[in-house]
């Protein structure tokens, strides 16, 4: 059934009218998705209407029947479900973009990476890694590099990858595993080499809900093509 949806949806071609888009967009995006919504807007006169959280409670949102038409998580592991819950549509999804991890600081040397992670400090900030897959890949990175658990004590959980952030950049964390393209252009990040965690590949799923909005088929098309990826990369993620 939600096969024959798609196809319809597809054969329906292009918007009459402009439309409206609700999109559940994961935390470590909403930048580079707020950057995307302009270009689309300016493209084809619809609108996004982003809606930004770890992408753990998105999907909960989502399972709950939140009213969203896209869902751009952080993980390929949720859109996954959200196709077998009967959510999301099956044949949709696709990777958007490859994560990149950073680990950032506003008063320490980072730059050496694993250096500083040896020395005193009393907080580093990460994600929630049931949550966050960016909170899981620095847990990833501290046990690939035999830190778990010597730092497991000094560990402050964000709720999302933005609180993270905050964190650092708030002083509540001296440093903190960030996503790179939240700290593009910044000094002191230290770009985390990709063999030290499992790539995070972060998933696109039509909804249930999208299928009814021509709109959000677009942006999902729009999505895969040449000038959202020039955006996406300059923001700092892969395109794979």
């Amino acid at each position: 059934m939600r096969l024959g949806a798609l196809a319809l949806f597809l054969l329906l071609g292009g918007p009459a009218h402009a439309e409206t888009v609700r999109v559940a967009v994961a935390a470590n995006f909403t930048a580079t998705a707020e950057q995307l919504s302009r270009v689309f807007a300016q493209q084809t006169g619809h609108e996004l209407l982003l809606s930004s959280a770890a992408t753990g409670q998105l999907y909960a949102q989502i399972v709950q029947g939140a009213p969203f038409d896209i869902f751009l998580a952080a993980d390929a592991e949720r859109p996954a479900l959200a196709v077998e819950q009967g959510s999301g549509i099956e044949g949709s999804v696709f990777t958007y973009a490859t994560g990149v991890l950073a680990l950032y600081s506003t008063t320490l040397d980072v730059t050496g990476g694993m250096d500083v992670l040896s020395v005193e400090f009393d907080n580093l900030a990460i994600a929630d890694p049931q949550a966050a897959p960016y909170g899981r890949a620095a847990l990833e990175v501290l046990s690939a590099l035999g830190l778990a658990e010597a730092v497991q004590a000094r560990l402050v959980i964000g709720d999302s990858i933005t609180q993270a952030l905050q964190f650092v950049e708030t002083g509540n964390a001296e440093l903190g595993f960030v996503a790179a393209s939240q700290v593009l252009g910044k000094d002191n990040v230290w770009i985390v080499p990709t063999e030290l965690y499992q790539p995070i590949a972060q998933d696109a799923v039509l909804l249930e809900r999208g299928v009814a909005n021509a709109a959000a088929g677009a942006f999902m098309q729009f999505l895969r093509g040449e000038t959202a990826t020039e955006i996406i990369e300059a923001a700092g993620y892969r395109r794979e």
